[in-house]
């Protein structure tokens, strides 16, 4: 059941079966909408391992599942998402702004800072019909904005982005998030790690109203920056890719208002569909953690077993220590 005044249920057995029984599409109630679901059947997902593809049926099924636990990140936010219509393994593009063809029961947001070439409108996902859609529309990623609409010069998280490297292995970047663990506890600063579904890890920090984006980026400069020198010969400041030479990044300059990370729980265009994970602390010891371990296969039965240590830190006005 839901806990909590904005908490919402998971999908009924009755809306499951509903939407298993569709053919290649039609009308699906759930949530108390009508969705017009199209191309069910379409593989989006190449399988891993061997096993088979998985379809845009899956994506619905997993948004309607997960949308409890996916909608605290998303609630009052705009959206950005990356959408793969023709599939992962083709090339997708960027949706921003709300398309014409949306319901008009999707909730939208007006950046009033738009200038004439900005995206002006963008979905707000507040509810779990909206995930749905999205899902028929091939919205693989999803990326809310960190600050909440109501207060988007303010950002609601301070984000710690460790963006590996082609010379970077995963042990690597554990290694790198533990350090940044010490400096945080040290710090007596509050935080919890996702793993990306893809190669990396991220730390999200809940910070205080108040803050600017300045400053916020400011101080997870100083903290990246500390771990880096204990580590100078795996981490690279470099902006280009190709400066690099295959170190990390440890991406402090992600704490931009206009630049997003993936939602915690959002799919990821990979084979067999991995998800961005939020794990525990003690996971990083873990020999058998790897950044895609979790798919839209099992990622609704690990949260249900384990719950998500990233949720009680959603609005937490925690001040940032001065250095």
């Amino acid at each position: 059941m839901a806990d909590g005044p904005d908490a919402v249920d998971g999908p009924s057995e009755e809306e499951m079966e509903a939407l298993d029984a569709l053919g290649r599409g039609g009308e699906w109630d759930f949530a108390g909408r009508t969705l017009k679901l199209t191309n069910l059947d379409k593989a989006i997902f190449p399988g891993r391992d061997g096993g088979p593809p998985l379809t845009k049926r899956d994506l619905v099924r997993y948004h309607s599942r997960i949308a409890p636990h996916l909608l605290p990140y998303l609630r009052g936010r705009a959206l950005n998402t990356n959408r793969f219509p023709d599939g992962v393994d083709r090339a997708g593009f960027w949706q921003k702004a709300v398309p014409g063809h949306a319901p008009p029961w999707v909730a939208r947001w007006d950046y009033p800072d738009a200038r004439p070439d900005d995206t002006r409108t963008y979905v707000v996902v507040d509810e779990p019909a909206t995930l749905a859609w999205l899902a028929n529309q091939a919205a693989v990623e999803l990326h809310p904005w960190n600050p909440l609409t109501a207060t988007w010069r303010e950002p609601a998280w301070a984000f710690i982005d460790i963006d590996p490297g082609t010379r970077t292995s995963f042990d690597d970047v554990l290694v790198m998030t533990r350090l940044h663990k010490v400096v945080l506890d040290e710090l007596d600063v509050r935080a919890a790690a996702k793993v990306t579904g893809k190669r990396g890890v991220q730390i999200w920090i809940p910070v205080a109203p108040g803050l600017t984006f300045e400053e916020t980026r400011g101080w997870v400069e100083v903290v990246s920056k500390a771990v880096g020198k204990v580590m100078p010969e795996m981490v690279s400041w470099a902006w280009s890719t190709s400066d690099r030479r295959g170190r990390a990044r440890l991406d402090y300059t992600q704490n931009v208002h206009n630049k997003t990370l993936v939602a915690p729980f959002s799919a990821r265009p990979a084979p067999g569909a991995p998800v961005s994970m939020p794990i525990r602390w003690d996971e990083l010891d873990d020999p058998d953690l790897t950044p895609d371990r979790w798919t839209i296969l099992d990622a609704v039965e690990r949260v249900a077993s384990v719950g998500d240590p990233l949720l009680p830190l959603i609005g937490l006005a925690q001040d940032l220590p001065r250095f």
